[in-house]
């Protein structure tokens, strides 16, 4: 499976906005400088994530986006999902009706072995991103890399104090 390089922009994007002060907005464009982005495609990713529920925009000249709700509250399907849609990523075109002798009634969707592996590797990929929160991966980057969150709330909120 392959994923748009916009899910690792919005994850990225996402836990740098769990570490903002509460209320606070990140402005769009201190993101895209930060990780050397174009800033109209980060725009559209994060527009994405604000159509889904995950962040919310707030305009006027202190404005940007903010967590719609608490990053223990959004995994890392909810962002893969906003950016990527809702579709499975692997779609059964039951071809086996297609060749010699096969039932006109069978449901090759449900019966067909390669469909039933698929659909199980997808089952198992989604309720593993679904366990994972922008909260979790936070912590976990905090745990890792000391400085993290205090470096780069400094690059996006500088004219700020954090601690």
């Amino acid at each position: 499976m392959k994923m748009g390089q916009g899910v690792e922009w919005a994850l990225h994007c996402c836990v740098d906005m769990s570490w903002a002060p509460p209320g606070e907005a990140v402005n769009s464009g201190r993101l895209a400088e930060l990780y050397q982005l174009p800033a109209a495609y980060l725009n559209k990713q994060l527009q994405a994530l604000v159509r889904a529920g995950i962040l919310s925009s707030v305009s006027g000249p202190r404005g940007g986006f903010q967590l719609a709700r608490p990053a223990e509250k959004i995994t890392v399907l909810d962002v893969v999902l906003a950016i990527e849609g809702p579709e499975p990523a692997f779609r059964c075109d039951s071809i086996l009706a297609n060749t010699p002798g096969a039932d006109p009634g069978a449901d090759y969707l449900r019966s067909c072995l390669v469909s039933q592996t698929m659909r199980q590797a997808e089952l198992a990929w989604r309720q593993t991103l679904s366990r994972q929160t922008i909260a979790g991966i936070a912590a976990s980057l905090e745990r890792k890399f000391p400085g993290s969150r205090v470096g780069t709330l400094r690059r996006l909120m500088p004219a700020r104090n954090h601690r």
